[in-house]
């Protein structure tokens, strides 16, 4: 049976491994995006502009590491991408806040404001990914998402 190179850390007694790097990342993910809420927070009726910037900043991040970790290679170590990538970064971002926000706005009836921020943030995100992992391969020589010649 063939195992999919991104499942391959999981099969065995290694997924204890990873299941400890995904937690510790993830703890240290959702405390980063819990103290820049903090930092920023939204005043009620207000554009929810850190969980925007948290998105998009994460977005941007695992641009970064899909190309170092999955495409280039430079990263070799098998708990880096579920500890960063799932973990860290997916306990940083949030969609359940974004969508949170966006039902919030609907609610109050301000539905300019609601399609505004659900539409800033996808294509904010989806940008930010493909932006992020075009400049990372561009820095790293790569081309068109497979290895340096």
């Amino acid at each position: 049976m063939s195992v999919p190179a991104q499942r391959a850390e999981t099969a065995g007694r290694e997924k204890w491994k990873v299941l400890g790097a995904i937690a510790a990342g993830g703890a240290l993910g959702a405390s980063a995006r819990y103290a820049a809420l903090l930092l920023r927070p939204a005043a009620e009726g207000a554009f929810p502009w850190a969980v925007l910037g948290v998105n998009v900043t994460g977005c941007a991040l695992i641009g970064v590491v899909m190309v170092l970790v999955s495409e280039r290679g430079v990263v070799n170590h098998p708990l880096v991408r579920p500890f960063l990538g799932v973990g860290v970064l997916g306990g940083f971002t949030t969609f359940s806040t974004y969508a949170a926000d966006v039902s919030k706005l609907l609610v109050r009836q301000e539905a300019l404001t609601a399609m505004a921020y659900a539409a800033v943030t996808v294509v904010g995100a989806l940008g930010a990914v493909w932006g992020a992992a075009a400049a990372t391969r561009a820095l790293l020589g790569v081309r068109g998402g497979g290895r340096a010649a």
